[in-house]
């Protein structure tokens, strides 16, 4: 038995001139004469079995089965759409350079990069970690396509923010309230200057009029998190990839929020820049 198969043109010049409210406007849009656009939703009557729009005044409504239509042959439409734009992708080759601020490390490199390579497997992915301000000369001198930073005063032509979230105090779990006397000073744990979080937290401190010492400073987040696992001090870091074992503070002075940016590089990305780039939205847009 001949199962009947609907025209997805015609199913397509439907939908348009429905959401368009005019026929002779989806006759436009789609580069046909009315004439026909005429033929096609004779056609698709015809398929149909009984007329998919009826007058109402001077214009034209949908008729019952025109309405159950519609709704149904977006659907269709968006299902083509979907799959040939994933057939396309999936060709989509090339090497991405792409700069990570270190907290966002762990999270892209075990969630966002390693579904990008699946869907992706032609592109190759050159990462690199680094601090804020050698992420952005990177990008400016051309060494990287993409980078994710937080954001400071200094940006480059072709940012976008993608969103903000809030800065704590970090210390081990074990430690819900911290024991400290007015008389000595916070240790704290935290990256060599500059840095965006380290300046956050002395001058946070400094307008509480909390004595604060430097007990440790580190290259890495993931040294961070071991040195205040250890007892040695504070840090204040987002909650982004923050260790099972560690926690946020609650008696010390309220933190603001952190903004961060996606850089590129140019202004019109290749393909696969564009796919990483919009992959990286997709999954940051949780954290906001």
């Amino acid at each position: 038995m001949r199962h009947p198969t609907f025209d997805l043109d015609v199913l397509r010049t439907f939908v348009a001139g429905v959401e368009l409210g005019s026929f002779a406007k989806a006759a436009d849009r789609l580069g046909r004469s009315t004439s026909a656009v005429s033929a096609q939703l004779k056609k698709l009557e015809s398929q149909v079995g009984s007329a998919v729009l009826v007058k109402s005044g001077r214009g034209l409504i949908l008729s019952p089965a025109g309405e159950s239509l519609f709704s149904q042959a977006r659907r269709l439409l968006e299902l083509n759409d979907e799959i040939f734009a994933s057939l396309r992708d999936a060709r989509i080759a090339g090497t991405v350079r792409i700069g990570l601020q270190d907290d966002f490390a762990e999270h892209l490199l075990s969630d966002v990069l390693r579904r990008f390579s699946r869907v992706h497997p032609l592109v190759s992915l050159e990462v690199s970690i680094a601090r804020n301000a050698e992420l952005l000369a990177q990008i400016e001198n051309g060494r990287l396509d993409l980078a994710l930073a937080w954001e400071t005063d200094s940006s480059t032509p072709y940012a976008l923010r993608l969103g903000e979230t809030r800065m704590h105090w970090i210390g081990p779990r074990d430690l819900p309230a911290l024991p400290r006397s007015d008389n000595q000073p916070l240790p704290l744990v935290v990256f060599d200057a500059p840095c965006i979080l380290r300046s956050a937290a002395t001058r946070t401190l400094d307008q509480a009029r909390i004595p604060w010492r430097v007990a440790l400073t580190s290259p890495s987040v993931s040294g961070i998190w071991a040195a205040v696992s250890a007892g040695l001090g504070v840090t204040l870091r987002t909650r982004i990839g923050l260790p099972a074992h560690l926690a946020v503070i609650e008696d010390l002075p309220p933190l603001p929020m952190l903004g961060y940016v996606l850089h590129q590089a140019r202004e019109a990305p290749t393909a696969a820049v564009r796919q990483l780039s919009e992959s990286i939205q997709a999954s940051l847009a949780e954290l906001r």
